[in-house]
């Protein structure tokens, strides 16, 4: 069961797209959304990630950053990356402890959840049910920015 509205949010320290070091309280004060998928380069995964890609300058407009997390590994993610155009960072969780942190663990891949993370480091939305094509505009619709 998903991590619930209200939450601190688990700090985390990974390797991105590109090898950089991510953790996510270099970002407090500002708004994280941290999308959890299945397996890179599978057709919903794909609509998810293409779906944050073509929105990705409304997020930039409104200071939210974006990041699309799995447990493949850095040369998969860089794949992906460059196959799609992807402008943010995916990162690489492959021992899984990200995805057992935020209790997405479908056993052996994340599944598709995803967490709105305050600038406070809470958790204050939760999608446990994604429609991948609308994802990314589904999010800037709630968040009413």
């Amino acid at each position: 069961m998903p991590l619930s509205v209200g939450t601190k949010a688990p700090d985390f320290t990974v390797k991105d797209t590109n090898g950089n070091t991510v953790k996510l309280s270099d970002y407090a004060g500002k708004t994280v959304v941290l999308y959890f998928y299945p397996k890179d380069d599978t057709p919903g995964c794909t609509k998810e990630a293409c779906s944050f890609r073509d929105y990705y300058a409304d997020y930039q407009g409104k200071d939210i950053t974006v990041f699309g997390v799995s447990m493949d590994d850095e040369a998969s993610h860089q794949r992906f990356t460059e196959k799609f155009s992807l402008p943010f960072p995916l990162l690489a969780d492959v021992n899984g402890e990200l995805t057992k942190a935020y209790d997405v663990d479908g056993g052996g891949y994340s599944k598709r959840v995803t967490y709105v993370i305050g600038g406070d480091g809470s958790i204050i939305k939760v999608y446990n049910s994604v429609k991948t094509e609308t994802h990314a505009t589904d999010i800037l619709a709630d968040l009413k920015v």
